[in-house]
C-alpha cells in the first residue's frame, strides 16, 4: 500500500496574515468554515525519493501557517499520498484526493511523468493545480490547461537565459547543443532557438541522445568538431556529468552551461572531478543555505529558525526544504489575496495575478510575477560558475524571453 499522510495542521509565518472575510462552506468542495483542505503527490519510495521531504517540510509549514491562525480563520488540512514516481499511482491517487478527500486544490505535485498523466483529468475537473514541483515549459500552456501551473523556471527559459549571456560575452557566438531525446532536453533546444531565431540553422548544431544510451561520448565529439563557441548540456545528471568529462578530456574550452537540476556537487562535480568542472556554468534562483553568503541573511534565517522548530528531524541544508518552503510561500500569498473568498475559481484568479511578489528565500531580485496569459511564475535566475571548491555568483539577474 503506498504511504498515506493526513494532517491538520497548524501554523504560520510572519509575513502570512490570516485572511478577512467568510467563504460559504457549500462554495468549494475541500473548504468549510473551519478548514480548507490541500492535496499532493509525491515520491516517499521510488528512484527519487529524495525529492519526497518537500511534501514533508510543507506539512511542517501549513502546521506552522495553522498556530499562527491559518488562513482566514481555517485550518489547513494537508493530505499527501506515495506514488513512488508512477504515473498509474499517481491517476489513482489524485482520483482519490479530488473524489474521495474533496480537496480543495493540489499543490506542488512531483515530477514531469506523474503530473502528465493526470494533468487532462484535473482540468476536466477544473480543480486549482499549482506550483508543480516540475522544469518543462509545457506547464506554462494556459490555454491548453487553464488550470495548472508550474513554478520555477522552465528549461526553455533557462537556455533562452544561457544563450543571452553567452551572446553578451561574444556577438555571434556559435552554439553547440546537447540535449536529451524528451521533453526536458527539447526545451533547452527551444529556448536557444528562441534567441536565435532565423539565425539558429547558421549559428547552432544539436545533437540528441537517448536516457537509454550507455554514454555521450561521441555526441560530445561530434559537437567538438562544430568548434562552438558555446555548448549547452541539457539533460538529467548522469549524461551532464559525462558531458563534463569527455570535454574536458578533449581539451575544449567552451563557454559550458549545464541544467540546472544537474548541479549536484555530490552526485554530478565530485564523480566527475572538481577541477575538470572548473569554469562551468549553471543558474540559481533560491538562496543556497549552503553558501556563507547568506549567514546574515534575514531570509535564510527566518528558514532556519522555522527548520529548527517545526521540521527539527529535516536536513536544514538539504536545498529540496529550501524550495520547498519557498513554494510554500508563494501558496500562502495566493490564499490571503483570495480574500477569504476560497472558490476554485477565485483560487486560480489569485495564483494567475501575482505581481512582483518578493519571497525571502528566492535570490534578490528575483520576483513572481503571473497573469492570465504568463503562467512562468519565475523568469529570473542569477549565474553561477563552478570555482573548483563551490558555486560561485555572478553577474545581474537575468530574464527569459517571452514563449
Amino acid at each position: 500500500m503506498p504511504a498515506i499522510h493526513r494532517r491538520s495542521l497548524l501554523t504560520g509565518s510572519a509575513a502570512v496574515v490570516a485572511l478577512a472575510g467568510v467563504a460559504r462552506a457549500e462554495d468549494t468542495p475541500g473548504v468549510t468554515a473551519t478548514e480548507i483542505r490541500i492535496g499532493s503527490t509525491t515520491s516517499l519510495s521510488g528512484p527519487v525519493s529524495a525529492l519526497g521531504v518537500q511534501a514533508r517540510c510543507q506539512e511542517a509549514f501549513f502546521r506552522m501557517i495553522n498556530e499562527q491562525g491559518g488562513i482566514a480563520g481555517r485550518k489547513i488540512t494537508y493530505i499527501y499520498y506515495d506514488d513512488g514516481f508512477s504515473p498509474p499511482k499517481t491517476v489513482e491517487q489524485v482520483r482519490r484526493l479530488i473524489e474521495e478527500d474533496k480537496v480543495a486544490l493540489l499543490f506542488n505535485m512531483l515530477g514531469t511523468a506523474p503530473n502528465s498523466a493526470v494533468v487532462k483529468y484535473i482540468n476536466q475537473k477544473k480543480v486549482p493545480h499549482l506550483f508543480l514541483s516540475v522544469n518543462g515549459d509545457k506547464w506554462g500552456d494556459y490555454k491548453t490547461n487553464p488550470w495548472t501551473m508550474g513554478f520555477a523556471p522552465s528549461a526553455r527559459i533557462e537556455a533562452q537565459i544561457y544563450a543571452k549571456h553567452a551572446l553578451m560575452q561574444k556577438p555571434g557566438a556559435r552554439f553547440a547543443i546537447l540535449y536529451q531525446n524528451d521533453d526536458l532536453g527539447k526545451d533547452y533546444l527551444a529556448g536557444v532557438r528562441d534567441v536565435l531565431g532565423d539565425r539558429f540553422a547558421s549559428q547552432a548544431q544539436a545533437v540528441s541522445y537517448e536516457v537509454t544510451d550507455a554514454t555521450v561520448d561521441s555526441q560530445i565529439i561530434s559537437l567538438r568538431a562544430s568548434n562552438a563557441d558555446a555548448l549547452l548540456s541539457g539533460g538529467t545528471a548522469k549524461f551532464v556529468a559525462q558531458s563534463i568529462r569527455k570535454v574536458s578530456d578533449l581539451g575544449w574550452k567552451p563557454m559550458h552551461y549545464i541544467a540546472s537540476g544537474a548541479t549536484s556537487v555530490a552526485g554530478v562535480i565530485e564523480p566527475v572531478g572538481r577541477e575538470r568542472a572548473v569554469d562551468v556554468m549553471s543558474s540559481a534562483y533560491v538562496k543556497d543555505p549552503n553558501d556563507p553568503a547568506w549567514d546574515g541573511d534575514a531570509g535564510i534565517a527566518e528558514y532556519r529558525a522555522f527548520m529548527q522548530k517545526h521540521f527539527p528531524d529535516g536536513n536544514v541544508k538539504d536545498t529540496y526544504n529550501t524550495y520547498a518552503y519557498t513554494v510554500a510561500q508563494v501558496l500562502m500569498r495566493v490564499l490571503r489575496q483570495c480574500e477569504g473568498r476560497l472558490t476554485r475559481e477565485n483560487i486560480m484568479r489569485q495564483a494567475a495575478n501575482l505581481k512582483d511578489v518578493e519571497v525571502p528565500t528566492l535570490l534578490p531580485g528575483i520576483t513572481v510575477n503571473t497573469s492570465p496569459t504568463n503562467y512562468h511564475p519565475l523568469r529570473q535566475v542569477q549565474l553561477m560558475r563552478w570555482n573548483g571548491q563551490t558555486w560561485e555568483r555572478f553577474g545581474k539577474i537575468i530574464a527569459g524571453s517571452d514563449v
